[in-house]
């Protein structure tokens, strides 16, 4: 895993340097394999399988400390048996290292 787990997220305010595509694969490359990117490199998805409701409850309330805590905000959503996250920089519309960053923090995290 890369470094990203010892980074904290910058302030986006409607901007961020915008990646390439080679360093949205290079990032990617760092993050855990489950992590699923869409063809516009717009968001990282996670998807979390429970045989119950408390674990989704107890992930999601972890996936929201960690997303708040870094003040960038995941979508996230539980049921019985699951917990999915989605990181994206929303001012911007695609995404940041900012996203990995907490993508990286989330693996670290469930491991």
């Amino acid at each position: 895993m890369s470094d990203l787990t010892s980074k904290n997220c910058a302030a986006c305010d409607g901007w961020a340097p915008e990646l390439t595509d080679d360093q949205i694969g290079k990032l990617k490359t760092d993050l855990d394999p489950s992590w699923e990117m869409d063809a516009q490199a717009q968001t990282l998805t996670r998807k979390f399988a429970f045989k119950g409701f408390a674990k989704a409850v107890y992930t999601a309330n972890l996936l929201a400390f960690l997303s708040d805590k870094e003040g960038h905000h995941a979508d996230i959503a539980f049921g019985w048996g699951y917990c999915h996250v989605t990181f994206t920089s929303h001012e911007l519309g695609r995404l940041t290292e900012n996203d990995f960053i907490c993508a990286a923090k989330v693996a670290a995290a469930a491991a």
